[in-house]
């Protein structure tokens, strides 16, 4: 009634464009959700990062090795080593998830016009960017101070691991994948009655289950040949894991300017 020119307010405002629908305008409390979910999603992730990385550190795996600044002591068992930053983060996300999953809860009952409920969203969203940006530092902190053992790694190596190269040795002298696959769980259930390792299986072992082998089979078990012959993109040869590195590096540095500090 009193002529206002929402284009000009919106400009001098700083506004990007003028809301069409003013009951949109008063009543959308969508950007607080995308917030949260993106913050959700953000720390799924970094859950289950920190679930590998605690399993990888146990003493059953002891592949990798936080440094002490985000561990403790335990207070019991002298040489225990307890992964207290990566626990929290794994407990931050149930946090994260709870707080989207009230707001939600409070917004599916609320007709489409302003509500006092509305004010049930700012706690969660300030809790939810503030917990996100302690999570993504101490994240930082963890991945950039780790030790690993290559040596741990290669002993959590076993020959099963490779009963798939058996299966393609297989498929480049032509037999179907769907036998090749059977001939492989064939070997693997052979190797388990000898109480041997698969690559302890002989030519005359394997002979039985498929004539297509030959004495060149030996030459499929190695680590190093198997995660080398996976040489397309996103593959598990050096290639294909620096050039993945590579890509990561890129899309950082070009969305660098991108990212609003908070």
């Amino acid at each position: 009634p009193f002529g206002v020119d929402r284009q000009a307010l919106a400009a001098d405002l700083a506004f990007e464009r003028v809301c069409p629908n003013s009951m949109d305008a008063v009543s959308d409390r969508d950007y607080v959700a995308e917030t949260m979910f993106w913050a959700t999603a953000t720390m799924i992730h970094l859950s289950r990062w920190s679930e590998d990385l605690i399993i990888y550190s146990s003493g059953q795996f002891g592949m990798v090795k936080l440094s002490d600044a985000y561990s403790t002591g335990s207070s019991l068992m002298p040489q225990k080593k307890n992964p207290d930053a990566l626990e929290l983060l794994r407990g931050k996300s149930g946090r994260i998830l709870g707080t989207l999953t009230g707001f939600l809860a409070v917004m599916k009952g609320t007709p489409t016009t302003y509500n006092k409920d509305f004010q049930e969203a700012w706690e969660g969203l300030f809790d939810t960017v503030d917990t996100m940006s302690d999570c993504l530092q101490i994240a930082a902190g963890c991945l950039a101070t780790l030790s690993i053992d290559p040596e741990a790694m290669k002993r959590g190596l076993s020959a099963d691991m490779l009963a798939t190269d058996l299966a393609e040795y297989l498929v480049r002298r032509g037999v179907p994948f769907r036998e090749t696959h059977h001939i492989s769980g064939a070997a693997v259930k052979l190797a388990e009655d000898k109480k041997c390792a698969l690559s302890d299986l002989t030519l005359e072992d394997l002979l039985p289950l498929c004539d297509k082998f030959e004495a060149d089979v030996v030459d499929i078990w190695s680590y190093d040949k198997s995660a080398e012959s996976r040489d397309t993109e996103g593959g598990s040869s050096r290639r294909s894991v620096l050039e993945q590195c590579a890509k990561l590096r890129r899309y950082l540095e070009e969305t660098e300017g991108d990212v609003v500090p908070y």
